[in-house]
């Protein structure tokens, strides 16, 4: 993107030159308009089906594992797979998706990351293998990999600096934490009344309406002089092998022990990858495929290590919870997917707390209250991994948990990206996600571990306190990097200020 950065949303060291002060019969600027028009709304929505989808399908499948374990006759370890082919390509390839979304223009990359996903969604729901289904995950999680950067990128083009933006951006970042948790939810009721293919088929018409309102409403936008030739191809590909060794590596801890060859093998690819990509990107010559910049903007490194820190303890509560319900409960699909509507409903409400804490409290505020009402919920469910009632032992836990989630969620984004240059809004919300869904690898890998191979009540407490302790640690990272004045939020506005 080429629109510049208007005084309200930089944080730079040097101020806006005033202006001067208007004669008696100039006329008064209006003020900026805080209203969706239509053609924003309708964008939005585009954007926001395509989020909801990205998140969707992350969680979507884990009621549906059992189902698909015996409809492909696949033993539990490679199962995991499933779940992990998408994570590990969407995170590998996020940073080569921010960086095409900056130089080749986010509608164009939007389009051809839609048709990749449903291509990726249909060939997953007709499967007859194992890695034909794997590879279709793969396929999706690419390209999940190029939307994020780009949504956030046509976020930037299409909604003016600001509160019109901001409010943009936080309903955004809402329909992805609603996407996580209702994912649960649609997994299990289509699995139950039809089959588990249809969590892969329900994409596709999605994607349909999603593309129709994109051509209509998204703004074309231009690639940028620094043509595709800059993509800096050999850098993107050692950094891609690189988060993909270290995110396989982390799943195959999971599956066969820290120590195992597969493990060990994949650790050893992955740093000698980074440092490989590392030495390229420091040559005089090259573009480095993440500017230098980006890695010192304090609220950034923040927002990304919070992000991490967030998959790895509120969002690792949709596996602990599906595995406790069905593995130790007895639960089906459906009667799990049943069982986090409340999760998804209380997230939402979380994101409504979050418009009006933000105003007074600034986004710094919100953040750490935000994961420290999640670390409260996350030992709600622990301590309840000893009862036999839902309504006692599960709900409650719920309720708390996803209030905290809805007001972690959308306040990354926000805070992740309040200093970053618009041309660089694609690779800045990329290098978020990347560490969100390496984080929710490792937090997986870990938690697999903690559980064991036949887990009981004990073990989902120990787990669930882990991730509560976690939580608390994204809570602190929230007030010790963020500014309070320039995270501040007026609710009035509901922009930055």
């Amino acid at each position: 993107m080429t629109t510049a950065q208007t005084p309200e949303t930089s944080t730079g060291t040097s101020s806006p030159s005033p202006s001067p002060t208007p004669s008696p019969s100039s006329p008064t600027p209006p003020p900026a308009s805080t209203r969706f028009t239509g053609r924003m709304v309708a964008a939005l929505l585009a954007l926001s089906i395509a989020q909801f989808l990205v998140a969707l399908d992350y969680s979507i499948i884990y009621v549906a594992l059992p189902s698909i374990g015996s409809g492909l006759g696949l033993a539990p370890e490679r199962l995991q797979w499933v779940v992990s082919a998408y994570a590990v390509f969407f995170a590998s390839f996020l940073v080569v998706g921010g960086r095409a979304a900056d130089l080749t223009g986010p509608r164009r990359l939007f389009l051809g990351a839609l048709a990749l996903f449903g291509l990726g969604s249909l060939a997953a729901g007709l499967a007859g293998d194992q890695w034909l289904l794997v590879a279709s995950r793969a396929a999706q999680g690419i390209g999940a990999a190029a939307l994020t950067p780009a949504m956030l990128a046509l976020i930037g083009a299409a909604f003016p600096a600001g509160p019109v933006r901001s409010r943009a951006l936080a309903i955004w970042g809402a329909i992805g934490a609603v996407g996580l948790a209702a994912g649960v939810l649609i997994g299990g009721v289509l699995t139950a009344a039809l089959s588990w293919r249809w969590v892969f088929f329900v994409n596709v018409p999605l994607i349909a309406v999603t593309v129709v309102l994109a051509l209509r409403v998204l703004p074309a936008g231009t690639r940028t002089r620094a043509s595709v030739r800059h993509l800096n191809i050999p850098g993107a590909a050692l950094f891609t092998g690189a988060v993909l060794f270290l995110v396989a590596a982390l799943t195959q801890a999971a599956v066969d022990g820290w120590a195992s060859a597969s493990c060990l093998g994949c650790l050893a690819a992955a740093a000698a990858l980074g440092t490989a990509w590392s030495a390229y990107d420091r040559r005089p010559a090259a573009t480095p495929l993440i500017p230098p910049a980006l890695l010192r903007v304090r609220s950034l490194a923040g927002a990304s290590t919070m992000s991490a820190l967030y998959m790895a303890s509120v969002g690792a509560e949709f596996f602990l919870i599906t595995l406790f319900l069905q593995d130790v409960w007895g639960y089906g699909p459906l009667g799990a997917g049943i069982a986090f509507l409340p999760l998804a409903l209380s997230v939402v409400a979380g994101n409504l707390v979050t418009g009006q804490l933000a105003g007074s409290w600034g986004i710094r505020r919100t953040l750490a209250t935000g994961f420290a009402v999640g670390a409260a919920g996350l030992a709600l469910l622990g301590l309840g991994t000893g009862g036999s009632d839902y309504w006692t032992a599960v709900l409650p836990g719920l309720l708390v948990s996803g209030l905290g989630q809805g007001m972690a969620f959308a306040g990354m984004y926000i805070a992740g990206t309040k200093d970053v240059p618009d041309s660089e809004q694609g690779t800045a919300s990329a290098v978020l996600t990347t560490t969100q869904y390496t984080g929710g690898a490792m937090g997986l890998a870990v938690l697999v571990l903690v559980l064991g191979d036949e887990p009981a009540g004990g073990a989902f407490g120990r787990a669930y306190a882990l991730t509560a302790v976690l939580a608390l640690v994204a809570a602190a990272v929230a007030l010790r990097t963020l500014s309070p004045r320039a995270a501040a939020v007026r609710a009035d506005a509901g922009g930055e200020r």
